[in-house]
C-alpha cells in the first residue's frame, strides 16, 4: 500500500534544511543540502515506522498538510506491504514489507 506522508521543510539563513513529519512526532532530520535532507527524511520515516511496528503501535494514516501558513511542504512516499516482517529496505539485499520509493 502506497502512502504519502506530509513533511515540513524548515530553513533559515543560519541553519541546515530541517525536515519533520507532523504525523510522527520526533521523526526529524537535517542536512545542509536539500536533496540529502530529503533522502534522509525518507530513511528516517522508514526507520520510525519500523520502530512503531516493532512496538506494536498502529501506523497513522497521512494527514492533510496545512497550507495556510508559511511552511514549505513535501510529500514523502512510503510503501507499506503485507509481508512479515514489516521493516524498511535499507539495502538492495534486505527484502521486507516496507519500501522507500
Amino acid at each position: 500500500m502506497l502512502r504519502f506522508y506530509p513533511a515540513v521543510i524548515d530553513k533559515s539563513d543560519d541553519s541546515d534544511f530541517g525536515i519533520s513529519f507532523p504525523d510522527f512526532p520526533g521523526c526529524v532530520t537535517a542536512d545542509p543540502d536539500l536533496q540529502t535532507a530529503l533522502h534522509q527524511a525518507a530513511e528516517a520515516l522508514s526507520l520510525h515506522v519500523d520502530g512503531m511496528l516493532e512496538d506494536g503501535e498502529a501506523i497513522p494514516l497521512p494527514s492533510t498538510p496545512d497550507f495556510e501558513g508559511d511552511d514549505k511542504w513535501v510529500m514523502i512516499p512510503l510503501v507499506i506491504g503485507t509481508s512479515s516482517p514489516m521493516s524498511p529496505v535499507l539495502s538492495a539485499g534486505h527484502k521486507t514489507g516496507i519500501h522507500r520509493v
